[in-house]
């Protein structure tokens, strides 16, 4: 992430011809994305135990890699555990849209659909990976409104240098391939245009030809929409950071991965050599220091010298101390849980049904993190539905009123368990004390509290009809009685 001051030092440096291409070979060099990249590992369980290698020294003192050797590399998904947990937690159910007018609501809920819901929690997973990712709405060729991640490994923001808040240029690299070469593409997108570059085999980045670029233009519009060119007036690209350092949520923690990874891998090395005993011959020649690494490694020997008299064979047995391991791990495991402000799964000093309190107490910290990366994605959410809005009135779908995009609310609807019974008794003590919408709303079976109040509507309705039926059906057979009787009277009378 650069500003628009350090870009205008950038072309200054770069007084050419290809001023552009130059910038962007400078910052794609520049960019570092390692811990992305690490975030990304440890979540696919790729951690850095898997890469050790174990070595050893020759005689004549190189390292070699000793392939012999016992090397457990055993890691622990500790990060996907915690990310799932969040994106879960917070995304699991779908957060609610709701905008003014109705007309608006109902059009952002129809294009908001089951595809939406998945790549939100698709961006919560990425964003928690790697600190940012990025969502571009786009117009395809045949005029309808789209959208797609874009991977913030291939993105390089350029912010006003006043606030440091709005985007004004934007650089997408990526790779491709070409004759059996990797190469890659580089968009640089401002608040109305697109300018395409491709890396030449001399690794710089050149304007591509017009004919190769879609629409024969190069700078090209945002889009085309009837034969005319459109841009939408904001770089059409989203950041939904997952805090406002935009940090991943792997650097809280992945060294305590890394040591549990490290001790119990060393851990089950130390117990598969354990199973062989070391043998120290006594009064035999010594060795070099070279010598006795080498025999020990190879052969579990050691040779001692001592006088002709006391040779013999003897064993070694080596203890492993595993109950200190444990205790140690256990720390450890804590840690991660606390640093990475997740909720330990182990229930044992919580019960089999924690009390509404234990279990607000249990997930104090997730709620403190989902909160941050909730409220990041609500203004993220909020500009992607600014897109859709400027899409309905150029589409000529719905020109909505000016200003219709502030209307828009974001509600999360978390996946945090709760004693029922007790939110249930709460609800019923409620009555007369609260709103009606208020009990729905914070009822443990309802979800939607607007859907909830319609169907309830639509039940008394129809269960109106139903009695009002039973009650006519009651009035005529009681008319039908009183007439059987005022006929007997009056037979009586006669």
């Amino acid at each position: 992430m650069i500003t628009e001051q350090e870009l205008i030092a950038l072309q200054l440096k770069h007084d050419t011809d290809a001023t552009s291409g130059a910038i962007i070979k400078d910052l794609f060099y520049q960019q570092d994305t390692t811990l992305m990249e690490k975030g990304v590992k440890y979540y696919n369980n790729d951690n850095d135990i898997k890469q050790r290698r174990i070595y050893y020294y020759e005689k004549d003192g190189t390292k070699s890699e000793d392939k012999e050797a016992v090397n457990n590399r055993i890691s622990h998904n500790y990060h996907k555990l915690l990310v799932d947990q969040k994106v879960s937690y917070l995304l699991g159910n779908p957060p609610n849209i709701s905008a003014e007018p109705e007309r608006l609501n109902n059009l952002l809920n129809d294009y908001l659909n089951e595809e939406w819901e998945d790549n939100l929690q698709e961006l919560g997973k990425n964003s928690s990976n790697k600190g940012v990712d990025y969502l571009h709405p786009f117009i395809d060729e045949s005029g309808k409104f789209d959208y797609v991640i874009i991977p913030a490994e291939q993105v390089i923001v350029i912010y006003d240098t006043e606030y440091q808040k709005n985007i004004t240029n934007l650089i997408r690299i990526y790779p491709f391939f070409v004759n059996n070469r990797e190469s890659y593409r580089a968009e640089w997108w401002t608040k109305n245009e697109v300018e395409y570059f491709v890396m030449n085999q001399g690794g710089h980045f050149e304007r591509q030809d017009t004919e190769e670029v879609a629409g024969g233009e190069n700078p090209a519009p945002h889009y085309w929409l009837n034969g005319e060119r459109y841009g939408w007036g904001y770089v059409p690209f989203i950041p939904f950071p997952n805090n406002k350092e935009r940090i991943p949520d792997i650097k809280f923690y992945y060294e305590h991965i890394d040591m549990i990874d490290l001790l119990t891998s060393d851990t089950g090395n130390d117990m598969t050599d354990v199973q062989k005993l070391i043998y120290v011959l006594r009064g035999y020649e010594g060795d070099s220091l070279k010598e006795f690494k080498e025999n020990l490694r190879y052969y579990r020997v050691i040779k001692i010298d001592d006088p002709a008299e006391n040779a013999g064979v003897d064993t070694l047995s080596v203890d492993i101390d595993i109950d200190a391991v444990e205790r140690y791990l256990k720390r450890l495991e804590d840690n991660i849980f606390t640093f990475g402000q997740g909720v330990d799964t182990n229930m044992e000093k919580f019960g089999n049904v924690p009390s509404g309190v234990a279990l607000k107490h249990l997930y104090h910290l997730l709620d403190l993190k989902s909160d941050i990366m909730a409220r990041k994605f609500s203004f993220a959410i909020k500009k992607f539905c600014w897109f859709l809005i400027q899409y309905f009135r150029i589409a000529g779908i719905y020109n909505a009123p000016e200003g219709a995009e502030k209307s828009v609310k974001i509600t999360y609807n978390k996946s945090k368990p709760i004693n029922q019974k007790e939110h249930v008794e709460i609800a019923e003590k409620s009555q007369g004390m609260v709103s009606s919408k208020t009990i729905r709303s914070n009822h443990p079976w309802v979800s939607d509290e607007q859907k909830e109040k319609e169907q309830m509507e639509e039940e008394m309705e129809e269960y109106g009809d139903q009695l009002a039926n039973e009650e006519t059906e009651a009035l005529r057979e009681e008319i039908e009685r009183l007439k059987d009787r005022l006929e007997d009277k009056e037979q009586d009378e006669e």
